[in-house]
């Protein structure tokens, strides 16, 4: 088994990393005002962390530069509908109702779909589970193992959180292009433990409504129109302090990795919703935004997309009341 280099070994867990030493994708930080602890999370890859199925990793600090670890918190389990050696992606954290809630998208590329493959990306079961632990360093255990949250005849990714204005909650995610060529960013409802989903998805928005796609099509840049297709990616939501409702995620501009932002015109999850200017392109993309514990808004995105030069970076966000923009000129940590 091959490891990158003892930064991202998880039989070696070290302080003092920077995040140009980590390895990550899809970065997620919880800000745990319980323990006054940074947690970032990402994917666990046996050819890259030395362990032995796909899972979930977790650093610490308290300063969101020196950084601990890294630790395993989850493991594809054995019996579950996903492969264990078959990834897990996109995973983030979330303090619910006293305990932590990850979200991770799992797969099983032995489970086929029906339909022909598209770019020669086949249709398998691909979708977010919900594990639940007492701890923001885990273990956590699947909530249910048969199945992801969607039904896996969809294939879906990028669940995430997101709490409405009647404190119901919801999973936001992703409906893959490979299914839809225009790829969707849909939700559906939870109980209010999180562990089923309620009533059928609602679609919140289509990747080819991003702005720098519309002026593709209108300059017809496109030579072969009928081989496109339109990428949505990590959905986030959060509220300014004018009480607007935005949207994060991420598609691509030709073949570059953009973090763009969206916003909910009716201030609801339902919307519609309004693309605003894309916060980072150079081929950046997935973020999430949080708040530090002196109040100041962050984002944090990975670079390039692919993996094992992908790293973390930091921008200070402005919350200007209607919208999050990137601090001028942009600070990046």
């Amino acid at each position: 088994m091959t490891v990158y280099n003892s930064a991202c070994d998880v039989s070696q867990p070290k302080q003092g990393h920077l995040l140009t030493d980590i390895p990550a994708h899809d970065p997620f930080v919880l800000a745990d005002t319980s323990t006054g602890t940074y947690y970032l999370y990402t994917g666990a890859v046996p050819s890259l962390h030395g362990v032995e199925a796909y899972g979930v990793l977790t650093y610490s600090s308290q300063d969101l530069e020196h950084w601990e670890g890294p630790y395993v918190v989850f493991t594809v389990p054995e019996d579950s509908w996903a492969h264990p050696q078959h990834g897990a992606w996109a995973p983030e954290v979330h303090a619910y109702q006293g305990r932590y809630y990850l979200f991770v998208t799992l797969h099983h590329q032995d489970r086929p779909l029906e339909g022909e493959p598209v770019q020669g990306y086949a249709k398998h079961w691909r979708g977010t589970v919900i594990a639940v632990s007492d701890s923001p360093t885990g273990p956590f255990e699947m909530i249910h193992s048969e199945s992801p949250v969607v039904s896996p005849t969809q294939m879906t990714l990028d669940g995430t959180l997101y709490i409405d204005e009647q404190n119901q909650p919801w999973m936001v995610y992703c409906h893959e292009w490979i299914q839809t060529i225009d790829g969707t960013i849909e939700a559906v409802r939870l109980t209010e433990d999180l562990s089923t989903a309620v009533g059928e998805p609602i679609t919140l928005l289509q990747a080819s409504s991003a702005l720098w796609i519309q002026q593709d099509r209108e300059q017809n840049i496109s030579d072969h129109p009928e081989d496109t297709v339109y990428v949505t990616d990590g959905c986030q939501l959060y509220r300014t302090s004018g009480g607007h409702l935005m949207m994060l995620w991420s598609s691509y501009e030709r073949n570059s990795y953009v973090q763009t932002i969206a916003r909910s015109i009716s201030g609801t999850l339902a919307g519609p919703w309004e693309q605003l200017e894309p916060l980072v392109k150079e081929d950046s993309g997935h973020g999430m935004l949080f708040q530090t514990f002196d109040q100041q808004w962050m984002l944090i995105l990975h670079r390039p997309f692919d993996m094992p030069a992908s790293r973390c970076y930091l921008y200070e966000i402005e919350d200007t009341g209607d919208q999050f923009l990137l601090k001028y000129p942009a600070q990046t940590v």
